[in-house]
């Protein structure tokens, strides 16, 4: 009877959002937590992807078709995960990287991702058409804030952006290269998603089943971006595509070179990067290269960028660091990438499924999953720190090469 009541021995219960991040066991947890207390419109915006969602699927499919050959026998009691970037050190190869409209997503919006990432020793990348203006942002103390620009029809707010994010002490600008025009969200479309939402009639079925997430937004600060107010006026609403109306789709390689000259600091390009444009990454005086396809946002069917990863290492050497996201959901993934020739790996949905959940806490738990996920692999793996697992990637891991069809993601079991 004694061992039967240390079995069956209660635990103290927790209540409210901390109940529900114990209940959450990975990133999928995460995002079912959020679609349970997101709007429709609001999940789908977070979770949607352009067009078909074809290369929204083959992210996925990319690090899913991975294959580990560990190595035994191995004193894996003490993995190193820490590393460093751009003269900073970073705890694990992780990122938060850019995402847009985060207070849409949770009051708290991005100082309370700022505060997360800087509780577990990450870097932060703040995007142009954030929620919370990036001078806010800097306010929050963190040390290793990234700035995602998007290169605008107007130059002077362009230029003047980037000045601000010097002023305000940002260590790396990230350039988002495909961005000529925004994608095409068919999901944001059919649910008529503006910015600010407006109180259409389904707006107004939705704030009955998801009383909680309503007045939450209503108390708290309006929806803006709020680094573009002189670009459009503080709470017009429209629809996501109004960003076609900023960006430029004249963008050159001019453009870069123009802005390596106004910036100091550590610049990364951002996007889709074939070799050849790598090396010229290398020529305009790039510090780093950010392989990503939006999260496949922008071109459907877009190669995944795990795909690009080891041609833009044998393009770039040892001359540029190389950063990752699009598909990343599991420390698996993380060690995949990092074994193939990635500094660093980047997360947005996962985090943003964590926030909505709990705010801050909720990030910190996304980060956690995946930090703990990689600690284990490497492990397993027979790794002992970063450097090692670079050094022997060709051994540990096979990636094949693309299937030629991919099904929509929400036939893949729902797993973005």
């Amino acid at each position: 009877m004694r061992e039967i009541r240390e079995l069956v021995r209660p635990r103290p219960p927790r209540l409210g959002r901390s109940a529900v991040l114990d209940r959450c066991h990975d990133v999928d947890d995460l995002r079912a937590a959020a679609r349970r207390r997101l709007p429709r419109a609001v999940f789908d915006y977070v979770d949607g992807g352009a067009d078909e969602e074809i290369a929204l699927a083959a992210n996925r499919d990319a690090f899913r078709r991975v294959r580990f050959s560990p190595r035994v026998l191995r004193d894996v009691s003490a993995p190193d995960l820490a590393t460093h970037l751009f003269g900073t050190q970073i705890r694990a190869p992780l990122g938060l990287a850019p995402t847009g409209y985060t207070r849409m997503i949770h009051p708290g919006a991005e100082p309370a991702v700022a505060r997360a990432a800087t509780a577990r020793g990450l870097p932060y990348a703040l995007s142009t058409v954030a929620t919370t203006a990036l001078e806010d942002v800097a306010a929050t103390g963190h040390t290793n804030l990234w700035f995602q620009l998007y290169v605008l029809k107007d130059r002077a707010l362009t230029h003047a952006l980037v000045g601000r994010a010097e002023t305000a002490g940002f260590q790396v600008l990230e350039v988002a290269l495909d961005t000529a025009v925004a994608g095409h969200r068919t999901r944001d479309v059919r649910n008529g998603l503006t910015i600010p939402p407006r109180l259409a009639l389904s707006t107004l079925l939705d704030i009955g089943t998801r009383p909680g997430y309503w007045t939450s937004v209503l108390r708290g600060a309006p929806l803006t971006l709020a680094n573009l107010q002189t670009a459009r006026a503080p709470g017009q609403s429209g629809t996501v595509a109004v960003l076609n109306d900023l960006f430029d789709p004249a963008v050159t390689w001019d453009d870069i070179a123009e802005l390596r000259a106004r910036w100091p600091g550590a610049l990364v390009l951002k996007g889709p990067l074939a070799p050849a444009d790598v090396r010229r990454a290398v020529e305009v005086g790039a510090d780093g290269v950010h392989l990503s396809n939006h999260g496949g946002r922008q071109l459907d069917r877009c190669v995944s960028p795990l795909h690009l990863l080891r041609p833009a290492r044998e393009a770039a050497g040892d001359r540029l660091a190389l950063v990752l996201d699009s598909g990343v959901r599991h420390g698996a993934d993380i060690a995949a990438a990092l074994a193939l020739g990635a500094d660093l790996c980047m997360i947005g949905r996962p985090y943003l499924y964590g926030a909505a959940v709990a705010g801050q806490a909720g990030v910190e738990r996304a980060i956690d999953l995946l930090v703990t996920q990689l600690r284990r692999t490497l492990q397993l793996l027979g790794v002992t720190d970063l450097t090692e697992l670079r050094k022997l990637g060709p051994e540990l891991v096979t990636l094949p090469p693309p299937t030629g069809s991919h099904r929509p993601a929400e036939q893949e079991g729902g797993h973005v």
